[in-house]
Protein backbone atom coordinates (compact mmCIF):
# COMPACT_ATOMS: atom_id res chain seq x y z
CA UNK A 1 0.00 0.00 0.00
CA UNK A 2 2.64 2.47 0.89
CA UNK A 3 4.36 2.12 -2.42
CA UNK A 4 1.25 2.53 -4.42
CA UNK A 5 0.90 5.83 -2.39
CA UNK A 6 4.11 7.02 -3.10
CA UNK A 7 4.12 6.27 -7.04
CA UNK A 8 0.34 7.77 -6.85
CA UNK A 9 1.83 10.94 -4.74
CA UNK A 10 5.26 11.09 -7.12
CA UNK A 11 2.90 11.11 -10.15
CA UNK A 12 0.67 13.10 -9.24
CA UNK A 13 2.49 15.86 -7.89
CA UNK A 14 6.13 15.97 -10.35
CA UNK A 15 6.50 15.22 -13.53
CA UNK A 16 8.88 12.33 -11.82
CA UNK A 17 8.20 9.29 -14.07
CA UNK A 18 6.94 6.22 -12.28
CA UNK A 19 5.28 2.91 -12.63
CA UNK A 20 1.47 3.09 -12.11
CA UNK A 21 -0.45 2.29 -8.98
CA UNK A 22 -1.29 -1.29 -8.49
CA UNK A 23 -4.40 0.00 -6.36
CA UNK A 24 -6.02 3.62 -6.20
CA UNK A 25 -8.75 3.36 -3.18
CA UNK A 26 -9.45 5.89 -0.67
CA UNK A 27 -6.59 4.68 1.96
CA UNK A 28 -3.64 4.70 -0.67
CA UNK A 29 -5.52 8.39 -2.04
CA UNK A 30 -5.20 9.31 1.77
CA UNK A 31 -1.68 7.97 2.25
CA UNK A 32 -0.25 9.29 -1.23
CA UNK A 33 -1.14 12.98 0.38
CA UNK A 34 0.65 12.30 4.16
CA UNK A 35 3.30 11.57 1.66
CA UNK A 36 3.20 14.70 -0.54
CA UNK A 37 6.20 16.21 1.16
CA UNK A 38 8.13 13.27 0.69
CA UNK A 39 7.25 12.87 -2.78
CA UNK A 40 8.44 16.44 -3.82
CA UNK A 41 11.68 16.47 -2.27
CA UNK A 42 13.65 16.20 -5.50
CA UNK A 43 11.73 19.52 -6.14
CA UNK A 44 12.67 21.06 -2.95
CA UNK A 45 16.41 20.26 -3.40
CA UNK A 46 16.40 22.02 -6.83
CA UNK A 47 14.66 24.92 -5.93
CA UNK A 48 17.64 25.10 -3.03
CA UNK A 49 20.11 24.51 -5.61
CA UNK A 50 19.10 27.18 -7.94
CA UNK A 51 19.40 29.46 -5.02
CA UNK A 52 22.20 28.26 -4.10
CA UNK A 53 23.77 28.89 -7.61
CA UNK A 54 22.36 31.77 -8.14
CA UNK A 55 24.10 33.37 -4.84
CA UNK A 56 27.65 32.20 -5.99
CA UNK A 57 27.49 33.27 -9.31
CA UNK A 58 25.98 36.81 -8.14
CA UNK A 59 22.38 36.70 -9.83
CA UNK A 60 20.12 39.29 -8.67
CA UNK A 61 17.90 38.09 -5.40
CA UNK A 62 14.94 38.39 -7.44
CA UNK A 63 16.27 37.17 -10.62
CA UNK A 64 17.40 33.61 -8.23
CA UNK A 65 13.87 33.08 -6.88
CA UNK A 66 12.15 33.55 -10.13
CA UNK A 67 14.19 30.83 -11.58
CA UNK A 68 13.79 28.92 -8.45
CA UNK A 69 10.05 28.83 -8.36
CA UNK A 70 9.45 28.14 -12.01
CA UNK A 71 11.46 25.13 -11.54
CA UNK A 72 9.24 24.08 -8.93
CA UNK A 73 5.88 24.88 -11.70
CA UNK A 74 7.64 22.82 -14.23
CA UNK A 75 8.57 20.00 -11.80
CA UNK A 76 4.89 19.77 -10.83
CA UNK A 77 3.71 20.76 -14.92
CA UNK A 78 2.01 24.28 -13.43
CA UNK A 79 -0.38 21.86 -11.77
CA UNK A 80 -1.14 24.03 -8.21
CA UNK A 81 -0.83 27.12 -9.86
CA UNK A 82 -3.50 26.38 -12.65
CA UNK A 83 -5.51 25.01 -9.15
CA UNK A 84 -5.13 28.32 -7.90
CA UNK A 85 -6.34 30.60 -11.10
CA UNK A 86 -9.56 28.39 -11.57
CA UNK A 87 -10.23 28.39 -7.48
CA UNK A 88 -10.26 32.35 -7.86
CA UNK A 89 -12.30 32.01 -10.20
CA UNK A 90 -15.01 30.09 -8.95
CA UNK A 91 -15.08 31.62 -5.42
CA UNK A 92 -15.37 35.15 -7.94
CA UNK A 93 -18.02 33.85 -10.64
CA UNK A 94 -20.97 33.68 -8.69
CA UNK A 95 -22.68 32.77 -5.60
CA UNK A 96 -24.77 29.90 -6.92
CA UNK A 97 -22.38 27.22 -6.01
CA UNK A 98 -23.25 25.23 -9.24
CA UNK A 99 -21.98 28.06 -11.45
CA UNK A 100 -19.07 28.52 -9.67
CA UNK A 101 -17.92 24.68 -9.88
CA UNK A 102 -18.83 24.95 -13.83
CA UNK A 103 -16.62 27.81 -13.80
CA UNK A 104 -13.90 26.21 -12.27
CA UNK A 105 -14.00 23.15 -14.48
CA UNK A 106 -13.53 25.14 -16.94
CA UNK A 107 -9.70 24.56 -18.70
CA UNK A 108 -9.29 28.91 -19.48
CA UNK A 109 -9.05 31.39 -16.66
CA UNK A 110 -10.90 34.51 -16.54
CA UNK A 111 -9.70 37.80 -15.20
CA UNK A 112 -10.33 36.63 -11.32
CA UNK A 113 -7.85 34.15 -11.64
CA UNK A 114 -5.24 35.55 -13.62
CA UNK A 115 -5.31 38.35 -11.13
CA UNK A 116 -4.75 36.20 -8.56
CA UNK A 117 -2.16 34.31 -10.06
CA UNK A 118 0.17 37.01 -11.00
CA UNK A 119 -0.34 38.35 -7.43
CA UNK A 120 0.39 35.33 -5.57
CA UNK A 121 3.65 34.85 -7.68
CA UNK A 122 5.03 38.12 -7.13
CA UNK A 123 4.71 37.52 -3.39
CA UNK A 124 6.11 34.36 -3.57
CA UNK A 125 9.37 35.81 -5.63
CA UNK A 126 9.51 38.97 -3.92
CA UNK A 127 9.15 37.03 -0.44
CA UNK A 128 11.77 34.61 -1.63
CA UNK A 129 14.19 37.45 -3.04
CA UNK A 130 13.80 38.85 0.73
CA UNK A 131 14.97 35.27 1.93
CA UNK A 132 17.92 35.37 0.00
CA UNK A 133 19.31 38.78 0.73
CA UNK A 134 18.59 37.79 3.93
CA UNK A 135 20.81 35.20 3.78
CA UNK A 136 18.57 32.39 4.23
CA UNK A 137 17.06 31.67 0.90
CA UNK A 138 18.31 27.88 -0.27
CA UNK A 139 16.65 27.09 3.38
CA UNK A 140 13.08 28.75 2.84
CA UNK A 141 13.11 27.91 -0.60
CA UNK A 142 12.91 24.20 0.50
CA UNK A 143 11.02 24.88 3.10
CA UNK A 144 8.63 26.70 0.98
CA UNK A 145 7.77 23.84 -1.53
CA UNK A 146 7.87 21.47 1.51
CA UNK A 147 5.35 23.11 3.51
CA UNK A 148 3.05 23.83 0.81
CA UNK A 149 2.77 20.10 0.15
CA UNK A 150 2.29 19.30 3.84
CA UNK A 151 -0.97 21.30 3.89
CA UNK A 152 -2.23 18.69 1.27
CA UNK A 153 -2.95 16.17 4.41
CA UNK A 154 -4.72 18.92 6.35
CA UNK A 155 -7.02 19.58 3.20
CA UNK A 156 -7.60 16.30 2.65
CA UNK A 157 -8.71 15.42 6.98
CA UNK A 158 -11.15 13.43 8.34
CA UNK A 159 -14.12 15.31 8.04
CA UNK A 160 -13.57 17.45 4.71
CA UNK A 161 -16.43 16.72 2.27
CA UNK A 162 -15.68 16.89 -1.52
CA UNK A 163 -17.46 19.47 -3.71
CA UNK A 164 -18.28 16.92 -6.24
CA UNK A 165 -18.76 13.18 -6.53
CA UNK A 166 -16.16 12.52 -8.96
CA UNK A 167 -12.76 13.77 -9.61
CA UNK A 168 -9.60 13.86 -7.58
CA UNK A 169 -11.28 15.67 -4.55
CA UNK A 170 -13.56 13.24 -4.39
CA UNK A 171 -10.99 10.38 -3.92
CA UNK A 172 -8.83 11.98 -1.39
CA UNK A 173 -11.89 14.06 0.42
CA UNK A 174 -11.64 12.97 4.43
CA UNK A 175 -9.16 9.86 3.65
CA UNK A 176 -6.51 11.44 5.91
CA UNK A 177 -6.63 10.54 9.76
CA UNK A 178 -6.34 13.24 11.37
CA UNK A 179 -3.67 12.25 13.99
CA UNK A 180 -1.08 11.64 10.63
CA UNK A 181 -1.88 15.23 9.31
CA UNK A 182 -0.95 16.08 12.59
CA UNK A 183 2.15 13.67 12.50
CA UNK A 184 3.17 15.55 8.99
CA UNK A 185 3.01 19.57 10.49
CA UNK A 186 5.09 18.28 13.50
CA UNK A 187 7.42 16.54 11.01
CA UNK A 188 7.58 19.73 9.15
CA UNK A 189 8.14 21.81 11.99
CA UNK A 190 10.68 20.32 13.24
CA UNK A 191 12.60 20.28 10.37
CA UNK A 192 12.38 23.71 9.13
CA UNK A 193 13.43 24.51 12.98
CA UNK A 194 16.85 22.56 12.33
CA UNK A 195 16.51 24.65 8.81
CA UNK A 196 16.75 28.06 9.92
CA UNK A 197 16.18 29.86 13.53
CA UNK A 198 14.00 27.53 15.42
CA UNK A 199 11.49 29.89 15.62
CA UNK A 200 11.25 31.17 12.14
CA UNK A 201 11.24 27.86 10.97
CA UNK A 202 8.09 26.97 13.41
CA UNK A 203 6.07 30.44 12.20
CA UNK A 204 6.53 29.65 8.71
CA UNK A 205 5.59 26.27 8.56
CA UNK A 206 2.37 27.31 11.03
CA UNK A 207 1.11 30.64 8.90
CA UNK A 208 1.67 28.34 5.71
CA UNK A 209 -0.83 25.85 7.84
CA UNK A 210 -2.98 28.85 8.98
CA UNK A 211 -3.25 30.31 5.32
CA UNK A 212 -4.41 27.10 3.65
CA UNK A 213 -6.48 26.71 6.24
CA UNK A 214 -8.00 29.97 5.53
CA UNK A 215 -8.80 28.95 1.75
CA UNK A 216 -9.83 25.38 2.65
CA UNK A 217 -12.89 26.77 5.23
CA UNK A 218 -14.00 29.33 2.52
CA UNK A 219 -14.40 26.77 -0.13
CA UNK A 220 -15.66 24.54 1.91
CA UNK A 221 -18.49 27.41 2.70
CA UNK A 222 -18.81 28.28 -0.74
CA UNK A 223 -17.96 25.36 -2.76
CA UNK A 224 -19.82 22.73 -0.38
CA UNK A 225 -15.72 21.22 -0.28
CA UNK A 226 -12.74 20.54 -1.86
CA UNK A 227 -12.08 20.00 -5.89
CA UNK A 228 -8.50 19.09 -7.10
CA UNK A 229 -8.25 23.01 -8.06
CA UNK A 230 -8.86 23.96 -4.44
CA UNK A 231 -6.13 21.49 -3.34
CA UNK A 232 -3.66 22.84 -5.72
CA UNK A 233 -4.59 26.66 -4.54
CA UNK A 234 -4.59 25.68 -0.76
CA UNK A 235 -0.47 24.52 -2.01
CA UNK A 236 -0.10 27.78 -3.63
CA UNK A 237 -1.19 29.80 -0.69
CA UNK A 238 0.46 27.69 1.84
CA UNK A 239 3.67 28.16 -0.29
CA UNK A 240 3.25 32.14 -0.93
CA UNK A 241 2.54 31.90 3.46
CA UNK A 242 5.89 30.49 4.09
CA UNK A 243 8.32 32.38 2.27
CA UNK A 244 6.35 35.81 3.72
CA UNK A 245 7.12 33.92 7.04
CA UNK A 246 11.25 33.72 5.86
CA UNK A 247 11.54 36.73 4.05
CA UNK A 248 13.43 38.91 6.27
Amino acid sequence: MIFDALKMSVGTLTTIRVPAPGVIDRRVAGAAMVLAPLAVVPLAAVAGLIVFAGEAIGLPAFASAALALGAVALGSRGLHLDGLADTADGLGASYDRTRALEVMRRGDSGPTGIATLVLVLLVQTGALAGAISAGHGTAAAAIAVLAGRGVLSLCCSRGVPSARPEGLGATVAGAVPVAAAVVVFAVLAGSAALAVPWWRGLVAVALAYLAASALLARCVQRLGGITGDVLGGCVEIGVAAALLALSF
